[in-house]
């Protein structure tokens, strides 16, 4: 029976030969990655409660990234609760400060093709891109995995998202997944496994993936797929790496395919990722505030793409940019890629979730209009809820900061 990556990934983590779409089975589970927010503060009380202990601490893997800088009470006590837990549970993958979870976990190399993982964060599906099989669980289903290492799962049905072509200049990754989330809606992925694929897909570098499978989360899959490939073996610096992909033909719940080299540089009005129109029909827009951060936006791929447009340039409103990681910082300083937007007028945060989990002393303000690279933009999710809140991608945010008003970025890149 032909399967598909999906079905190939739970079947291996359930020990069996193949699945069946619906059936139900029990996976091993290879990797648990909790971050301050969902993990220790709420898993500790109740691990205390059962009387029980982590199964297995060199498969847990802990990140602090949503309340840091802590700056009250609140956030210093929930800092101070993981780097306690970390201790006392023996989980020696501890990431403090270092970044966002789901750009730390693979670049910390804790992600391979082949694995079965969850995350207590919804957007783990981040890890699909690795053709690894992950996804978001709550406090409760992460409670039952440190203590079995197994979680019970009705194998999904595939959904193959194909992009043949290539992307043109100025259009990213964001830009397909808030095209797909426009054009499908926010439950497009009816909870199964999305599969991206055609030849748009294998040319994109490893972090431009990583947002694609991320941001399944915003198109109602379970996980976000991306067969291995070269692209994923030298990411990883992986000496030797087994195929993991579709069967060909393998039967899948539905196939969309688009054509990557008509698409534009889209732009989500407030307050949903799905109020997606093309870039140019929200011209006369003016924005006050420009936000380059998250695990969608910040990434060191997503900084060259802003620096692309802010060489020589200067941001006309105020602009935050926030790297997703220490290590992504620090290759866009040695690279040069920081300078170009402090010399654009950037103001640089921490590494961390920040504004776009809400979190923080760098909120948007009442009736201000903000263009941002991140994933969601819920009403009073950055901020006030007067605010009004545009995502774009990264070329499409530098674009907008330098004219102050929404601008498609390949009338700047030209």
């Amino acid at each position: 029976m032909k399967q598909t990556l999906a079905q190939k990934l739970v079947a291996r983590a359930a020990g069996r030969s193949s699945v069946t779409p619906g059936e139900i089975v029990t996976c091993k589970v290879d990797l648990a990655m909790m971050h301050d927010a969902s993990g220790p503060r709420r898993i500790k009380p109740m691990l205390e409660r059962l009387g029980a202990k982590v199964w297995d601490a060199s498969k847990v893997v802990v990140i602090t990234d949503h309340y840091l800088p802590a700056y009250d009470e609140e956030s210093r006590n929930i800092i101070r609760i993981a780097r306690d837990w970390v201790r006392e549970a023996g989980v020696v993958n501890f990431y403090d400060a270092q970044g966002i979870c789901h750009v730390v976990l693979p670049e910390r190399g804790h992600l391979r093709p082949g694995m079965f993982a969850v995350g207590g964060d919804s957007h783990s599906p981040t890890g699909g891109a690795f053709a690894a099989y992950m996804f978001g669980v709550g406090a409760t289903e992460m409670l039952g995995v440190m203590v079995t290492g197994e979680i019970w799962l009705k194998v999904p049905q595939t959904i193959a998202i194909e992009f043949d072509g290539a992307l043109a200049p100025g259009v990213a990754a964001k830009d397909v997944m808030l095209f797909l989330i426009g054009r499908l809606g926010m439950d497009g992925g009816q909870y199964q496994a999305v599969e991206y694929c055609g030849a748009a897909i294998r040319q994109l570098p490893m972090q431009e993936r990583m947002t694609l499978c991320n941001m399944t989360a915003e198109l109602g899959g379970q996980t976000g797929l991306i067969a291995s490939d070269s692209v994923t073996q030298e990411f990883l610096k992986l000496q030797t790496m087994e195929a993991w992909e579709s069967d060909p033909d393998a039967p899948v719940l539905e196939h969309h395919r688009f054509n990557a080299g008509e698409l534009a540089p889209q732009v989500a009005a407030p307050h949903s990722p799905a109020n997606t129109r093309s870039v140019r029909e929200f011209r006369d827009v003016r924005v006050d505030l420009a936000y380059i951060g998250a695990c969608t936006g910040a990434k060191l791929e997503d900084l060259r793409m802003a620096a692309r447009v802010f060489k020589n340039r200067k941001s006309s409103v105020r602009l935050i940019v926030a790297p997703a990681s220490m290590r992504d910082q620090q290759a866009a300083e040695r690279e040069g890629t920081l300078q170009v937007l402090i010399d654009a007028g950037a103001e640089l945060l921490a590494n961390s979730c920040g504004m776009c989990a809400g979190y923080g002393e760098h909120l948007l303000p009442e009736n201000s209009v903000a263009i941002s690279t991140t994933a969601r933009n819920f009403k009073g999710r950055m901020g006030a809820a007067s605010a009004q809140v545009y995502l774009a991608s990264p070329y499409t945010v530098a674009a907008s900061a330098v004219t102050g008003r929404i601008s498609d970025p390949r009338d700047l890149l030209a």
